[in-house]
């Protein structure tokens, strides 16, 4: 069976920005829904290297996780405010970078998720080729730095960061070119992506098979695995609408059965309601939806 969790962005990030869920609160709501880990968020008020700057600290939150009969799945570092595309320098990023997997290895989280940061509009600014070397050359870089480290790096392709096209996926995945580096799939970007093209620069491509032809074509690839539905809308215009499974257009009779030949290297999946105006209300559901699927497909 596969190892269940969910990303603790949903309840610190959108309409949980002013009141984020502790925590605390969510390691002990996880614990009775009877999840087997968490996705940190690290980032606001949940666990990150600022606010876990020494090594006694990221013990503690090791040993807390733990006890809850919890472990950590990967986790999304804060690398937002800076520039990866739109400069020739990409010092700050990698620092930043350096930082967040340093505490991944401190408190044994095993993938580090990144994406391409900036808007899909930087492409209309800027010759695509000269932003996509740096994008995969820091990327390579990055990735070598982790697996001394013993973490992987996992990129989260989505409708609002640059380089959002099928074909885009592919490209830069194969120009990094490193074992420790894949494509984090996310059901509802995938979609968004593949079916819709939603937020592409120029020429609109997308597939005929949408997010089961991508999966498909990214066979080999994919080194995690985000699972929500998708109601083929965008949140603000800008990211995949990740809406709770059932309230979507997703086909997971179809979409599972090749994500489990995809070559995923560990057994976990995610749980993403990102962004999702009642989060915390609808995680036993979604819970729910995803141990039927496990008990289907996950064995």
């Amino acid at each position: 069976m596969k190892k269940i969790s969910i990303g603790s962005w949903a309840f610190s990030i959108g309409p949980y920005a002013d009141c984020p869920i502790p925590w605390e609160e969510i390691l002990t709501k996880l614990r009775a829904l009877r999840f087997d880990g968490v996705e940190l968020g690290g980032f606001g008020i949940h666990p990150h290297p600022d606010n876990h700057p020494t090594k006694e600290d990221r013990e503690r939150c090791r040993q807390q996780v733990a006890d809850a009969g919890l472990a950590f799945s990967g986790m999304a570092a804060n690398l937002w405010g800076l520039k990866l595309i739109s400069t020739a320098d990409v010092t700050p990023y990698l620092t930043e970078f350096r930082k967040n997997l340093q505490f991944c290895a401190d408190v044994g989280i095993p993938g580090i998720r990144v994406d391409t940061v900036e808007p899909p509009t930087i492409l209309e600014q800027m010759d695509a080729d000269v932003a996509r070397q740096r994008v995969v050359s820091t990327w390579k870089q990055c990735s070598k730095e982790a697996a001394d480290k013993g973490v992987y790096v996992t990129w989260e392709f989505e409708p609002g960061f640059a380089f959002n096209k099928p074909s885009d996926t592919l490209r830069i995945v194969d120009e990094v070119n490193d074992p420790n580096f894949g494509i984090q799939f996310d059901t509802c970007h995938a979609h968004m992506v593949a079916a819709v093209g939603a937020r592409q620069p120029g020429k609109k491509e997308t597939l005929p098979g949408g997010a089961l032809e991508l999966a498909r074509k990214l066979r080999g690839k994919i080194n995690h695995l985000h699972l929500i539905d998708s109601d083929g809308t965008l949140h603000d215009n800008e990211t995949s609408t990740h809406a709770p499974f059932g309230e979507g257009l997703l086909n997971f009779d179809e979409l599972i059965p090749e994500l489990n030949r995809s070559g995923v290297p560990h057994d976990w999946w995610t749980i993403d309601l990102c962004f999702w105006p009642d989060a915390w209300a609808v995680t036993e559901k979604c819970k729910k939806a995803v141990d039927k699927l496990n008990a289907k497909y996950g064995g």
